[in-house]
This record gives C-alpha cells, sequence and structure tokens, in this order.
C-alpha cells in the first residue's frame, strides 16, 4: 500500500517523439472497447453512432459561458420516454466532457484545434468511445472555440482522426456542408483490418473528392498509440506508473493539453494487455466531477494542471506530471510505495532493454515493441494459469490459486504474483476461464488467447 502521502512530480526526459498531442494519431484505449476482440475489430457495422457539435454560449445573465449542443447527426426520432431521458444524459454528459474547464472561458482570436478522446460507461458497463477535436470556429473577432464529438462503439483513433481533418475543412466553409459527408460515411461499411473505403464527397470550387479511409493490417496495434506516454515520461517512470496500475492504486496524471491526457491515460491502460482496467477511468475529468478524485477505489484520472491544488491534499495517491514546464513548476521528492520494487528484476530489465529499441522506432514500430515488451511480462509472470484451472466433465473449472502461484521458482516473481492474483483485473480474467473451457482451448477467450497461445508450450514461468 501507499504510504501516507504520495505526489510525485516526474521530470521531464524528451524522446524523438513530440510531446505535442495534436501532432499524433489520438491512441485508441484499450478500455474503452468491449473486452471482446472480436467486437472490437468487427467490420461491416456504422463508423459512428452520432456527431455533435458542442458550442459554448452565454448564460442568462451573460456573466459565463456554458457548453450547449448546436447540431446532431442523425436526429434520434421515435424513442420511448425511457430511452429520451437517457439520451439527454448522455448528452449532457458529452458536453462537460468536450469542455471539462467549465465556465473558465473568454473569446479568442487564435486557438490551436486540439483533439482527444473519453469514455463513456453506461450502467450495463458496456463503453463507448468519445472522440473531440475543439477549433475555433470561421469568423471575425474574439470568439469561443466549438467542439466535435463522435460517438462510436469502435475503437480506431487514426481513422477518426483523419475523419476530423474532413470535418473541420468543412465546417470552414459552412455547416451545411458537413451533414452530406457524414451520411456518407454512415452508410459506408466499417472496413477490415488492411482495407479501405471511399467516401465520395462534394466541395464547392474543388468539386467531388474521395477521402480514402484506410485499417493497418495489424489490427490488434491499432487501438493504442504509445509515443506521447514514451516522449512525456523516461522509461523508469513508464515502469513505475505500470506498477502502479497493475497492482490497481489510485493514479492521478496531471497535464496542461486534453490530448496529452487522454492519450497517456488509454496508453497506460493498454500496457495492461491482456488484462483490462476494471475501475474507474476518466482521462479527462469535467471539472465540476473534480470530487471524484476523492473515491477509495481505485482509478485512472487525467486532471487538468490549473485543478493541480484541488487532488494533492490527501493520501493514498500517486500524481503523476506530465507538464512540459513541470521543472519550473514544482519537484516534489517523497518515498513512495512497493511500485517502484515490485516489478521481478531480471523482467524489469528485460522490459527496459525492450523499451531502449523505441528509441528510434516509428510510431507503428514504437506500438509493436511496447505491446509485445509488456505481454511477454505477463506471459513470464501468469502464463501457466491455464495449468491451474481444474475441470470435471460438464462443469465449469475451478482455478487452484495456491498451487498456482506456489509453482513459481523465483522468489521475486512469487512475491509480484501473490499481489496480482488480488486484483480484480486477474479475478475476472480467471472467472471468464472457469466458465468459457470451450473457448479456452480453441484459442479465442477475449483478452486471454494471445497470451496463451504464445505461453503453451512453456507451461511454468523463468526461474528468476
Amino acid at each position: 500500500s501507499f504510504p501516507p502521502v504520495e505526489i510525485v512530480s516526474f521530470r521531464l526526459f524528451k524522446k524523438p517523439q513530440s510531446c505535442k498531442p495534436e501532432l499524433l494519431e489520438p491512441p485508441c484505449p484499450a478500455a474503452a472497447a468491449d473486452t471482446s476482440r472480436q467486437q472490437r475489430y468487427a467490420s461491416g457495422q456504422y463508423f459512428f453512432e452520432y456527431l455533435v457539435v458542442v458550442s459554448l454560449k452565454k448564460t442568462k445573465d451573460s456573466s459565463s459561458y456554458e457548453p450547449q449542443i448546436t447540431y446532431q447527426f442523425p436526429k434520434r426520432d421515435g424513442m420511448a420516454k425511457y430511452q429520451k431521458e437517457e439520451e439527454e444524459k448522455t448528452l449532457k454528459a458529452i458536453t462537460l466532457f468536450c469542455f471539462p474547464e467549465g465556465i473558465s472561458w473568454a473569446p479568442l482570436t487564435e486557438y490551436h484545434s486540439e483533439t482527444f478522446s473519453f469514455v463513456l460507461t453506461e450502467i450495463d458497463g458496456s463503453r463507448r468511445n468519445g472522440y473531440c477535436r475543439r477549433l475555433l470556429p470561421g469568423g471575425k473577432g474574439a470568439r469561443p472555440p466549438e467542439a466535435y464529438c463522435i460517438i462510436s462503439s469502435l475503437a480506431c483513433f487514426g481513422l477518426f482522426s483523419k475523419i476530423f481533418d474532413e470535418v473541420e475543412k468543412r465546417r470552414q466553409i459552412s455547416m451545411a456542408m458537413i451533414y452530406p459527408f457524414m451520411q456518407k460515411l454512415r452508410e459506408a461499411p466499417f472496413p477490415a483490418p488492411g482495407n479501405t473505403v471511399e467516401i465520395k464527397s462534394f466541395i464547392p470550387e474543388s468539386g467531388t473528392e474521395i477521402i480514402r479511409l484506410t485499417r493497418p493490417f495489424d489490427s490488434w496495434l491499432e487501438h493504442v498509440n504509445f509515443a506521447t506516454l514514451f516522449s512525456c515520461l523516461t522509461d523508469e517512470e513508464v515502469l513505475l506508473v505500470f506498477a502502479a496500475a497493475v497492482l490497481e492504486r489510485r493514479i492521478i496524471f496531471i497535464a496542461d493539453e486534453l490530448g496529452t491526457l487522454s492519450q497517456v491515460i488509454h496508453a497506460v491502460a493498454a500496457l495492461l494487455y491482456p488484462f483490462t482496467w476494471q475501475h474507474t477511468l476518466i482521462s479527462i475529468v469535467p471539472e465540476i466531477l473534480i470530487d471524484v478524485v476523492m473515491a477509495p477505489t481505485p482509478y485512472l484520472l487525467g486532471v487538468q494542471k490549473r485543478l493541480l491544488d484541488e487532488v494533492t491534499d490527501q493520501s493514498d495517491l500517486l500524481v503523476v506530471d506530465l507538464s512540459e514546464n513541470k521543472k519550473k513548476t514544482f519537484i516534489i521528492s517523497v518515498s513512495i510505495g512497493d511500485e517502484g520494487a515490485i516489478l521481478p528484476p531480471k523482467l524489469k530489465t528485460e522490459l527496459l532493454e525492450a523499451l531502449m529499441l523505441c528509441l528510434v522506432s516509428a510510431v507503428e514500430e514504437l506500438n509493436r515493441v511496447v505491446s509485445e515488451a509488456f505481454l511477454q511480462f505477463f506471459v513470464k509472470t501468469v502464463g501457466h494459469y491455464a495449468s491451474y484451472v481444474k475441470r470435471r466433465s460438464g462443469e465449469g473449472g475451478v482455478f487452484e490459486k495456491r498451487s498456482f502461484y506456489k509453482a513459481i521458482e523465483s522468489k521475486t516473481t512469487r512475491h509480484f504474483v501473490k499481489k496480482f492474483i488480488q486484483t480484480q483485473m486477474f479475478d475476472l480474467f480467471i472467472q471468464e476461464a472457469e466458465q468459457h473451457p470451450e473457448q479456452q482451448q480453441q484459442g479465442e477467450t477475449a483478452n486471454a488467447s494471445y497470451a496463451r497461445l504464445k505461453y503453451e508450450n512453456d507451461p511454468r514461468p523463468d526461474s528468476l
């Protein structure tokens, strides 16, 4: 557990990748997708549920601004009363996430567009992705920015970033130009990995354009981009955050840019694959909801730096500063909990050696190297789990927890595993293995399959 005070300001360690979020394709959160990879990467379904435009409108007393939805496509008609009520709640939440700063706005003459993301969690636990781009609308004089938000169950941020480029281009001409493009997009099927979908769209003075949206062949890696995480933190610092996340601690990330917050949090969640973060995940906490930092349960939260004083006055908390000017603002050196020592030394060294390859990697190679490195960590620590799910004919399995960790020869690995198996993410992972033996045998258990397939010829972890 953490000591009473837990505030960490990480120094900035610049690598070749830029830390400016607008220069990168936004990452696709592992936690934002359904636990089923099959659903995440399904082709043929709609690209999105709807697009909304959120504008800042003056309050009745003209003293401040409040976000309001001024455009929605498609409009939803014929809904039952309860459906309409749920829809209104969702739309209200969208406005908060598009402008988490609350009323702290003034008209602007210049504003660099930024792209970020958030997750909407339904009552039943299902999650939808919110992709957002904020920009300054066309016009003269000072004016507030507006936000374009796409809600989709699909997790492929690179494609949605390109879609926003097209939306932004049309918005500069006329709001009316957005509708025909989004209608064409909604009619188009989501492409299979490696395939391209073509959207024909007319633009005045330019004629008919063909927009090509292509998914990468390796769909397993299209859901995340690790570049911002590794440009804002050193490899050692990433491992410290990873250890805290694996142990399901309370972690808050601090940054000025919304894109940095959302990209880093979703990247950290993706490091946990083939396990899934089961607790609260809010990539950007709206100011009105800042009290969520007081929750006693595990969370991954992104908080804008101007709200730092709201989060540091409490215990059992890891605060990670991602901002570029953190050296000039504060560096607090305090002791930390067991995150710094919980990872088995040999495996930690292997992780660091693998991450060294990322220094000069292109984005696609970076994603592959990072994903493979952390996946192998889990393979070597708990990849032998299937041998300890005992079954009887016609019955579900029973996981022999004690025998499982006692089979580990390395003391440091056994110490880590004894803590890890107490987490909710591991518990739900094992429950699935117990309940669905036929999927496990076919190598298709959600989230577990890849690790199991790579480990099937090595029944016990290394002696470390």
